[in-house]
């Protein structure tokens, strides 16, 4: 028999206005993105906020229709088989979903009956997924008295209770020191390899996403900019980063004094407040960082750290999209979209 080949997502020109209130004009948070999931990948969003990554999210999870466009999960549409959808998918939003007041088990087993479960079932899934969580020791605990770490993989564990074919995670490690940051990322990678399933991942995380995506899709002011694995994205990079911290820089001052420096390619220069940086390109790091030490020298230019590496998504980033990441940038859709969430355009 033939491998169902049927992607878990397809997106296609999905656009998502939001009207503006009184004076203020409206906000175009997705602006015609598309993009495929394969089945059973860790597929990342990866954007600064006001990127449309949690807009794309409340989209393909129905929670927001689209102004226009189409997305299909597991075969369904989500405008027009929304309940089939739902139940193709878990949704772990940015806030926690579970009650504080109930005991872990308690959270799980009222979460897999309003799923339509019966008591048994229900009993003996959420048993399963705190085991599998290495939450059984807290079963009987209320959740106020979780750690966020631990309330973070409660959240999971209540997204999966009726086994969904895809899990969204709207930036599900903001928050949580790097001890529990690793433990989410850990079971990100266990629920992908063991179960095969597609999961979602919107994050503003660099790290975060080179390390869980097996492929990654850039967003940037509602569009699709680029998408790849993280490797390969790399890869398309030759050659290697220059990055120098400046300190009270007039950028067009660096520009020019680095401008004679052989081999240096695709310069960035970004000033904010007594604060820059120096980003560039070049195939011999070696030569081009003391050629750029002694350039800024000569123009009396202050820096503080010159380093020299291989590409990362940073740069990726800079280059596809033409400035540094910023993961607190906010163009305002974010803070749009929320006070205007169903007043669509």
């Amino acid at each position: 028999m033939p491998e169902d080949t049927t992607p878990a997502i397809v997106a296609e020109n999905l656009v998502k206005v939001y009207r503006g209130r009184g004076r203020k004009p409206g906000v175009r948070a997705l602006d015609g993105l598309s993009f495929t999931v394969p089945e059973g990948r860790v597929f990342g969003l990866l954007g600064p906020n006001g990127a449309g990554k949690s807009t794309t999210t409340k989209v393909l999870t129905t929670l927001s229709r689209p102004t226009s466009g189409t997305a299909r999960i597991a075969g369904h549409d989500v405008a027009r088989e929304a309940d089939a959808v739902r139940s193709s998918i878990g949704y772990v939003s940015q806030g926690s979903s579970t009650d504080p007041i109930l005991t872990a088990i308690e959270n799980l087993e009222i979460a897999a009956r309003m799923r339509g479960a019966s008591s048994s079932d229900a009993r003996a899934r959420a048993k399963q997924l705190l085991h599998d969580f290495g939450l059984a020791d807290a079963a009987a605990r209320p959740v106020s008295t979780f750690s966020g770490g631990m309330r973070r993989r409660l959240d999971v564990a209540a997204a999966l209770v009726h086994r969904p074919r895809v899990l969204f995670l709207d930036e599900p490690t903001t928050g949580l020191d790097p001890e529990a940051r690793a433990a989410m990322w850990a079971e990100v990678r266990r629920l992908s390899a063991e179960d095969s399933l597609t999961v979602v991942l919107t994050t503003h995380y660099m790290e975060e996403a080179d390390r869980l995506a097996d492929e990654l899709l850039i967003v940037n002011r509602g569009r699709a900019v680029v998408q790849g694995s993280p490797t390969d994205l790399k890869a398309a990079l030759h050659g290697d980063s220059v990055r120098v911290s400046l300190i009270e820089p007039d950028p067009a001052a660096v520009r020019a004094a680095v401008a004679r420096v052989v081999g240096l390619r695709d310069v960035v220069v970004e000033a904010s407040g007594v604060e820059g940086v120096l980003v560039a390109r070049t195939d011999d790091a070696s030569a081009a960082v003391g050629a750029v030490i002694a350039a800024l020298d000569s123009a009396g230019i202050r820096f503080g750290q010159v380093a020299a590496s291989h590409p990362s998504l940073d740069d990726v980033y800079l280059h596809f999209v033409g400035h540094t990441f910023d993961p607190s940038a906010d163009s305002g859709a974010a803070r749009t979209a929320a006070a205007t969430e169903g007043e669509a355009a």
